[in-house]
């Protein structure tokens, strides 16, 4: 018996550590290019444009990161997407859980039509919406506004974040919330104790969902904020590049730039991950 087997779990370690070779080779294809915007953020102009790649930034300063703080316009619209951002997940996650816990929970006429709708509404292009969104914001004095952009994304995000929380909920056993009920609790406390603590992964993978939308969208601002003052980082990075793109573009100041923008959502991305496999496990045991 030990024969047979030797040979087989030999064969299982050889696929297992090529499976783990080509994982490796496959995180470095990816994560390459965002090494290589840090890396070029310390090189300046000269070296950027040298034919020869430099790929450690030895010798290399902050002058990049120091001409984009320096700019006016950087701290207004860092201001700006994080008002939005915070605003667009905040309203999207209560929105779509309680859409969430109506389709999941209970039986109404309508119910499949609405449930369709959801799944309509995400073929429908972005672009297609552009004129309509930008009269009814005209319409009602929210042009160049954060809550206008705001109410915008939060329209485009919670179709999906219903769908996605949609099956956590249904996910988690009724019979968990009546035995609670049978115990003494009402329905609410009931829902609050047991149900709602095992539905925080969904809500994490649901504000995060709503995070990278409302922190990395570009061409609904473009529209809805037209005024320099209005704009969204995204927007500001933009003009930050065609001001360069003026004088001879700066590779070293627009890696600057694209890395002062990415950090927010790694650094949020990083603290959510943690408090995502917390809820994770938290949900497996109390299941």
């Amino acid at each position: 018996m030990s024969r047979i087997l030797g040979p087989a779990r030999s064969r299982r370690s050889t696929r297992r550590s090529l499976l783990t070779v080509v994982a490796v080779a496959l995180a470095l294809v990816w994560a390459f290019p965002v090494y290589w915007m840090l890396n070029s953020a310390f090189l300046d102009k000269v070296t950027l444009q040298s034919s020869t790649p430099t790929f450690l930034p030895f010798g290399g300063s902050l002058d990049n990161f120091s001409t984009v703080f320096g700019d006016t316009g950087f701290v207004r619209a860092l201001g700006i997407s994080l008002a939005v951002t915070l605003i667009t997940v905040a309203a999207a996650i209560v929105i779509a859980f309680l859409g969430a816990l109506a389709i999941s929970r209970f039986r109404f006429r309508g119910r499949r039509s609405f449930i369709l709708a959801l799944l309509l509404i995400q073929m429908l292009p972005a672009e297609g919406l552009f004129i309509a969104q930008y009269k009814m914001m005209s319409s009602i004095g929210l042009l160049n506004n954060v809550l206008g952009l705001a109410l915008l994304y939060t329209a485009a995000v919670v179709p999906f974040t219903v769908w996605m929380l949609r099956g956590f909920v249904a996910g988690v056993p009724v019979e968990l919330e009546e035995a609670a009920m049978v115990d003494g609790l009402s329905r609410t406390k009931a829902f609050l104790r047991i149900t709602f603590p095992l539905l925080a992964p969904g809500l994490v993978a649901s504000g995060v969902y709503a995070f990278l939308q409302a922190w990395n969208e570009f061409t609904v601002a473009l529209v809805v904020m037209t005024e320099e003052q209005s704009r969204t980082l995204p927007l500001w990075l933009r003009g930050f590049v065609q001001a360069s793109a003026t004088r001879e573009t700066d590779w070293g100041q627009v890696m600057a730039a694209s890395t002062v923008v990415a950090v927010p959502v790694i650094i949020f991305f990083l603290v959510v991950q943690g408090r995502m496999s917390n809820g994770l496990v938290g949900g497996a045991v109390k299941g």
